[in-house]
């Protein structure tokens, strides 16, 4: 996830409860159905995303297979 000024030409822009997020173009068929959420802890607060179409990932979270 990172920081956009200005979107892409092909960017999906989703906007909910007042929030922009945009999607690349070339992820969004494998982010269907993903749900975010903010979860606040004691020791972290970070969004939390649910991808219905993962079939499996790595240990850290950051990669996933659909």
């Amino acid at each position: 996830m990172s920081w956009v000024d200005v979107p892409k030409k092909f960017d999906e822009k989703v906007v909910q409860d007042g929030v922009t997020v945009l999607i690349d173009s070339k992820a969004l068929l494998t982010l269907i159905g993903t749900e975010m959420d903010w979860f606040e802890g004691k020791l972290a607060s970070q969004f939390v995303f649910n991808n219905p179409n993962i079939k499996g990932a790595c240990g850290c979270g950051e990669s996933f297979l659909v």
